[in-house]
């Protein structure tokens, strides 16, 4: 009997993958949930595994005391020394249950039992399993589909796992028998057993095919500091090599992309670009906005992580990418706001706030600021609210004349010297804003621009010197024609003729 049992234990064991303690202890509880039914009793009923003879025993603790209060639960002293002679008030008994009456009934329930206790014990040896793998690459077959979402068969055990809609490729489909590769995204533990949850889209995959297709990721040599990914569509991976002498993009394209394209075979032609990490965020931005042309990129707010990134104006719709996708995963790689302007739209934007600058500076301005407006005009100017140069500017003839003392020719001439001192301090904003211009523009050709003006200004040189060695010619020819009409008019009076 006790070879029988052991055998069945050990061959379950092996069969379930479970420790033998565990079916021990489920057959234990079998035989107590048996007696229990059987004996209907509100005793406290244990079970002991022998494994020596293969028996199960089923005893009725009590605890030994003074007086009885309940029976099923205690046992007067002198009852307990009837058994045991050693047995002292506070001592607990043990009362062996017949198991041989227990009946076709009983044997069913403790069979339930066991069947019960096992399913449990897999189903927590599969979460112990899986629970330590999240992250990690698994390949599985479709089986079938529920809803949106798709089974798959995973392991040796045949485990069906979970890839729900959300976690899978938009531009795959997955049909029964597909073998596909996976990362494990979760494992949830629920009644009916641990829930193993997949995804295709999750960037923990392309680093994980990394590692599978890449040596150099796999050893440590090249280590992806982050990838970022919109499933199906496009993924960024940023890499950086501990060893100088590798070069980490290099080394995970591989000759002729053979590397980069078994990967991008596993991801059913997903483009991925492979980006040099940088701790400079700015080369790092430069970098992630990748195969842009960038011309400048600033750091907006510091705190709020936010950069300002300038692009030519035909390289701006590369920059921002198909629905902005370029620019959107370039943010998610350097976890910063990226604000992407060409410089044409960053020149006007200096250009409008110089512009209002100016407004702002111009409507400060008071009257006596300007020259030309005397001390009575200006008194009678703020008398009806005009104190600034702009609020003069911007009135009329017609409202001027209305104010005491103030004719029509003096409101022209305010107008016109109001309007005189704008225009002034509009050329000086000018200049100001043709300097910011030289300095946005300074990656984009300044060197040419100031050839251009040095050989602008050579040739004025050169046409104000060929000037004034013209003017001398001329000087000269008019010099020598006088000179030839004295000396006409002296041979005239010298002539023997007019002797």
């Amino acid at each position: 009997m006790a070879n029988i049992l052991g055998q069945q234990i050990e061959l379950i064991s092996k069969e379930k993958g479970i420790e033998p303690e565990i079916i021990h202890h489920a057959l234990e509880d079998a035989m107590v949930a048996a007696a229990k039914k059987f004996f209907k009793t509100n005793e406290d009923l244990q079970g002991r595994y022998d494994p020596e003879t293969g028996t199960i025993e089923v005893f009725a603790v009590k605890e030994i005391v003074e007086e009885v209060e309940e029976p099923e639960m205690q046992m007067s002293l002198e009852e307990a020394q009837g058994y045991d002679e050693s047995f002292e008030v506070g001592d607990f008994i043990e009362i062996p249950k017949p198991t041989l009456e227990l009946g076709r009934i009983a044997a069913q329930t403790a069979k339930q039992v066991i069947n019960q206790k096992i399913r449990e014990a897999e189903r927590e040896k599969v979460y112990e399993e899986y629970a330590d793998q999240v992250g990690e690459l698994e390949t599985g077959i479709v089986r079938r589909r529920e809803g949106r979402d798709v089974i798959v068969e995973m392991g040796r055990q045949r485990i069906e796992t979970l890839l729900p809609f959300m976690e899978q490729s938009r531009v795959e489909q997955y049909n029964p028998g597909d073998r596909i590769s996976t990362v494990i995204l979760k494992v949830h533990r629920i009644s009916k057993g641990p829930q193993i949850i997949l995804s295709r889209v999750d960037p923990a995959l392309l680093i994980r095919l990394f590692e599978r297709e890449i040596p150099e990721v796999y050893d440590g040599t090249v280590v992806i500091k982050k990838a970022v990914r919109e499933g199906g569509e496009r993924a960024k991976v940023a890499v950086a090599s501990n060893d100088d002498t590798v070069d980490p993009v290099g080394a995970c394209v591989g000759m002729k992309g053979s590397r980069i394209n078994a990967v991008i075979r596993e991801l059913r032609g997903e483009k991925i670009d492979i980006i040099q990490h940088s701790d400079d965020v700015v080369e790092y931005a430069i970098n992630a906005l990748s195969p842009a042309r960038i011309d400048k990129v600033l750091i907006k707010e510091l705190g709020e992580r936010v950069l300002e990134v300038i692009v030519p104006e035909d390289q701006l719709s590369l920059a921002i990418g198909k629905k902005g996708q370029n620019v959107r995963l370039a943010s998610k790689l350097l976890d910063w706001e990226i604000d992407i302007k060409s410089a044409e739209e960053k020149k006007q934007e200096i250009l409008d706030q110089m512009d209002l600058q100016f407004a702002a500076q111009a409507a400060a301005i008071g009257l006596e600021e300007v020259d030309g407006i005397s001390p009575k005009n200006r008194e009678r100017l703020e008398g009806v609210g005009i104190e600034t140069v702009q609020q003069l500017a911007e009135s009329s003839i017609e409202e001027l004349v209305e104010i005491q003392g103030v004719g029509e020719k003096t409101a022209q001439r305010l107008l016109s010297v109001a309007e005189a001192f704008l225009e002034a301090q509009e050329e000086l904003e000018a200049v100001e804003e043709s300097a910011e211009e030289t300095e946005l523009l300074e990656e984009e050709g300044l060197e040419a621009a100031e050839d251009g003006a040095v050989e602008a200004e050579e040739e004025a040189m050169e046409e104000t010197v060929e000037g004034e060695e013209a003017a001398g010619e001329e000087k000269e020819q008019a010099e020598d024609s006088e000179g030839a009409a004295d000396e006409s008019s002296l041979e005239d009076v010298i002539s023997p003729e007019s002797a």
